[in-house]
């Protein structure tokens, strides 16, 4: 059996929709980039993807930033896609069909493609440069091939006054439709941070109102089979949400206030929000633009729970009553969504 080759896909985009580029690069092989007009992040993405593997025959691992390529593999988006006649969960059309249709197509044809998530400017080289080429593409309004994926080609790319690679653009909110299909029915959690629940590790509080999130969330699932817990990640109620959904079967979506907001967090908490994130059906960032505050990181908060209000179905909120911030956005809730169970942490 022929060796497996491993590509690097990116795209970005200047505004979103606006000018893009894309581009993928094998290790110490060949690489492509392309320009678009007028598209999305998520269409360059895509491009990326589909060039790839239309391009490379033998056993392929693509690896890309995505969520949005990775998932659809990785968690099997595309069946549901297909056995509905190409609508998504809420029977509606599925966005950039266009793309997704022959990728698919091709992927399932070969059965020898693998879809891997890296973490994108988190400093591996292939990410970087690919990203750099994707950039190159939107600057030059052009695109270019090679034989060799070198430092040579690094050396070439747009720049900082850091000599670092310039990044491409983040990906503005898009629709839940284009950007995350799948939603379904949407719960979403909330509940007490840090020191609460009994603070930061593993506790019988903790343990308790995980176990309870768990018989929640499979309850749901018998009436729901399209249930999706929405949860923003946040240490304690929101990540033990992930950890019970995951218990479950039930697949979740991190819902981000802004990029990366465990930066300032110690190295373990860190490591357990990335591995909750890359293990998420879908990451919905609600800002763009990462605070440069408290104030601005708090507003940016309520604006997430503003979003949750407008996307879900259902919620689950943690309270012991004690919490007065937490008891209003209780009764905001209350007033948009279906039904708000609350789950008293001191129950057994």
């Amino acid at each position: 059996m022929a060796p497996t080759t491993t590509v690097f896909t990116d795209g970005a985009c200047s505004g979103n929709p606006g000018p893009g580029g894309w581009a993928w690069a094998v290790p110490e092989g060949p690489f492509a980039s392309g320009f678009a007009e007028h598209t999305t992040n998520q269409r360059m993405e895509l491009t990326a993807a589909l060039e790839a593997v239309r391009t490379l025959e033998g056993p392929l691992e693509v690896v890309s930033d995505s969520t949005y390529v990775v998932n659809c593999f990785k968690q099997g988006w595309y069946k549901g896609w297909l056995a509905r006649g190409w609508l998504n969960s809420q029977k509606k059309p599925v966005a950039n069909r266009d793309l997704w249709e022959p990728l698919i197509e091709l992927v399932l044809g070969r059965d020898d493609v693998t879809f891997r998530w890296v973490k994108g400017h988190s400093g591996d080289p292939m990410n970087d440069l690919v990203d750099g080429l994707a950039v190159e593409a939107i600057l030059q309004k052009g695109s270019r091939t090679g034989a060799h994926a070198s430092e040579a080609l690094i050396a070439t790319l747009p720049k900082d006054d850091a000599g670092r690679i310039v990044p491409g653009a983040q990906p503005s909110p898009v629709s839940v439709e284009e950007a995350r299909d799948g939603l379904g029915f949407g719960v979403a959690v909330t509940g007490p941070r840090p020191p609460g629940l009994g603070g930061y590790g593993d506790n019988p509080i903790a343990d308790r109102v995980r176990a309870r999130l768990t018989e929640i969330f499979a309850a749901k699932l018998v009436v729901h089979p399209d249930l999706v817990v929405l949860t923003g990640l946040m240490l304690g109620t929101e990540q033990l949400a992930a950890e019970a959904a995951a218990a479950a079967g039930v697949p979740y979506v991190a819902v981000l206030p802004y990029p990366e907001p465990e930066s300032v967090w110690p190295r373990a908490s860190q490591d357990r929000f990335r591995s909750l994130l890359a293990a998420a059906r879908a990451e919905v960032l609600v800002q763009v633009k990462p605070p440069t505050g408290k104030q601005q990181a708090g507003a940016a908060m309520v604006r997430r729970d503003a979003w949750l209000g407008a996307h879900a179905r259902e919620a689950v909120a943690v309270w012991d009553g004690s919490d007065p911030n937490l008891g209003r956005l209780v009764k905001a809730w209350e007033a948009v969504l279906d039904d708000v169970w609350v789950l008293n942490p001191g129950d057994d």
